[in-house]
């Protein structure tokens, strides 16, 4: 009797050890889960980083502006390259069409430097003699001076739905170009001239550089 009862003994003392060691586990792993999901979530989070390219390319455009007195602009160029081609290529500003040359035939990224602040300060200069808000000379780096002339027509600011107006009206002129290559799932059809998203997007990367350069937040301020 003694050794069937010592035997149940063991056998209630194993079981409970047994399911000790899984309630451990089960709070480790919960554990562990949980710390991973956090890490996620905190990495989801963060701002999408501005490519060393372009961080190195910076104090050439803050060069190049300050020849037209415009250096309060360096984190809005640099925020716009971000966006055209976050500084690879040999036209990193994508300023060739702006010049009246087919895409990427400049092949110098000091060229495409000047060219694209050439092209920021026509937008710059003739947004602020129609009244258009600085949003409207953003989005006019990417579909052209004639934006901001739509725009000042539509009482001077910018909107993604005014973007998209201005896009399907210049895609209709010709349709053949403007498809967005024939796909029809592409985000931007059937406004497949230019992008109408193109000043919020830029306006997310000035938000990473000003955080990156606090010490420059108030030239943005001034600016926006």
């Amino acid at each position: 009797m003694k050794r069937k009862k010592s035997k149940k003994r063991t056998k209630r003392s194993s079981n409970i050890a047994l399911l000790l060691f899984f309630i451990v586990l089960a709070f480790v792993l919960f554990d562990q889960f949980k710390q991973l999901n956090i890490k996620e979530t905190a990495v989801s989070l963060l701002p999408n980083t501005v490519s060393r390219d372009v961080q190195n390319y910076t104090p050439k455009l803050e060069k190049e502006l300050k020849e037209v007195n415009l250096e309060e602009y360096t984190l809005v160029l640099a925020a716009i390259m971000q966006q055209e081609s976050k500084g690879k290529g040999g036209d990193p500003m994508q300023a060739s069409e702006s010049a009246g040359l087919p895409p990427n035939t400049i092949q110098d990224p000091e060229e495409s430097i000047k060219q694209g602040v050439k092209h920021f300060q026509k937008a710059l200069t003739y947004g602020n003699q129609k009244n258009v808000d600085f949003p409207a000379v953003i989005q006019a780096y990417n579909m052209g001076i004639g934006y901001i002339d739509f725009v000042a027509e539509q009482g001077g600011k910018h909107s993604e739905e005014i973007a998209k107006e201005f896009s399907l009206k210049q895609a209709e002129k010709n349709p053949e170009v403007y498809d967005c290559g024939g796909d029809t799932n592409n985000f931007r059809y059937p406004y497949c001239y230019g992008d109408f998203t193109y000043t919020t997007k830029v306006t997310k990367n000035i938000e990473t550089l000003t955080a990156s350069n606090s010490d420059r937040s108030k030239e943005i301020k001034s600016v926006w």
